[in-house]
């Protein structure tokens, strides 16, 4: 019997464990350094009772992000692996036909183990929504230090995150998930995924959050300043707080020609300059994703001749009148495409922006950076140290126009960080060159 790995040209002609436990690994590569002889590889057994974890399947697991195996109903099998998040994919897969109790399907995900689900979907939801708020249960006592309370929390997410994403669905062609009760997914994944040829594996709260995101998609929100309705795309930050966007449509504009809009993400504060009535607008974002969303606002909004946007990281060429920028708020690490549009790896977009700003101005232009004191609040950043960053990149402050957030976890008690996004101010920086 010949397989061939779906993540490489490697096959694999047979191969076990020997009795010592040393591994006997019989790979050959394709003639045409290619995979030829199918695109994932079919289940294997032993007759002789072995076990069947071959070689071949701790190869495929080799490729990290692109294969998961499994063992079931005698066989050994493999499908590709997908997150949009991000998310590693588990060494080991065990196969969930009955719901298990939340406390033991914890314990597995927190060892790393994936578990695939074959039962009921609802139930799937059900165990999941379980699992979180049993995580959300045992919290850590918070930190007294202000950074170190945010960062205690930023890594608790991203464990949150890494064991809820322990739960697993096979997606067949389609894409499908072929089991009972399973919602359409079909649009949706394929916004995200793409075609589905063979079988893939994904975590069910990423294909929970891939299906709310394709109803924000398809339904838009509402964007009050604009008077309109934005569509973001999966993966992409939506425009749920508004006064950031209010923000930039009730700023004083003198007569401008040409306006940047850096870091547009959805193309939200792009649209609302345009519909000011400025003749030329530029957005450019770094993330592919972000300028495919763009574009597609800029669509539906009949903006084409005013919007033009572009993948860049930070600036177009040429100068501007105005330029905007919205950047992440917070100094970490994102672990998400998503995370991308709150935090700011190493401050690098906000530097970036407040450095180069004044050669992308006109004589007489002005920059407007849209920002957050809540860094200022963690003690990740204070007021000194970003006034030193306009002074030192030859920026002068021309004004500052500021409000309160009035989103629900601004008036919220509860959680570790309530205290700073409390007495949270979203401020509009008036800047412009030294003269």
């Amino acid at each position: 019997m010949v397989t061939a790995c779906s993540a490489c040209a490697w096959l694999w002609t047979g191969g076990c464990r020997q009795s010592d436990g040393r591994r006997v690994t019989h790979f050959e590569p394709s003639s045409d350094g290619r995979v030829s002889v199918s695109r994932y590889p079919r289940a294997c057994s032993f007759e002789d009772g072995s076990s069947p974890w071959s070689p071949f399947v701790e190869h495929c697991a080799d490729h990290g992000n692109e294969t998961v195996s499994w063992y079931e109903n005698g066989h050994v099998n493999s499908a590709e692996w997908r997150s949009a998040g991000g998310l590693r994919p588990p060494k080991r897969v065990d196969v969930l036909e009955t719901p298990p109790p939340t406390d033991l399907a914890l314990r597995r995900a927190a060892q790393g183990v994936g578990m695939l689900w074959r039962a009921d979907f609802p139930d799937a939801r059900r165990l999941l929504s379980s699992m979180s708020k049993r995580l959300d249960r045992t919290r850590a006592e918070p930190a007294r230090d202000s950074a170190a309370r945010f960062y205690q929390y930023r890594q608790g997410r991203r464990n949150r995150a890494r064991v809820l994403g322990m739960l697993l669905v096979e997606l067949g062609a389609g894409p499908a998930v072929d089991l009972p009760r399973a919602p359409d997914v079909r649009a949706a994944c394929g916004e995200v995924y793409g075609d589905t040829v063979g079988p893939r594996v994904v975590s069910l709260r990423e294909l929970l959050g891939v299906l709310s995101a394709h109803r924000w998609r398809r339904n838009g929100i509402a964007v009050p300043a604009l008077g309109a309705r934005i569509h973001p795309h999966y993966g992409v930050f939506p425009p749920t707080r508004n006064e950031y966007v209010d923000l930039v449509a009730a700023a004083e504009v003198a007569a401008v020609r040409t306006a940047f809009d850096i870091g547009t993400g959805t193309g939200v504060l792009a649209a609302v300059l345009a519909r000011r009535g400025i003749p030329r607008v530029v957005a450019t974002d770094i993330a592919p994703q972000a300028v495919a969303c763009a574009r597609d606002n800029v669509r539906r909004l009949g903006m084409g001749d005013r919007v033009i946007v572009a993948q860049a990281d930070l600036f177009p060429p040429g100068r501007a009148d105005l330029i905007v920028c919205n950047p992440p708020w917070l100094t970490a690490s994102p672990s998400s495409p998503l995370d991308a549009a709150v935090f700011d790896r190493g401050g690098r977009m906000l530097s970036g922006f407040v450095r180069g700003v004044a050669d992308h101005l006109t004589v007489r232009g002005e920059a407007w950076l849209v920002l957050s004191d809540i860094a200022e609040l963690l003690d990740l950043r204070t007021r000194a140290q970003l006034l030193g960053e306009f002074d030192s990149a030859g920026l002068s402050v021309l004004g500052r126009l500021d409000v309160r957030p009035r989103h629900p976890r601004a008036r919220s008690a509860r959680g570790p960080l309530a205290f700073a996004r409390a007495a949270e101010q979203v401020s509009l920086w008036r800047l412009g060159a030294k003269r």
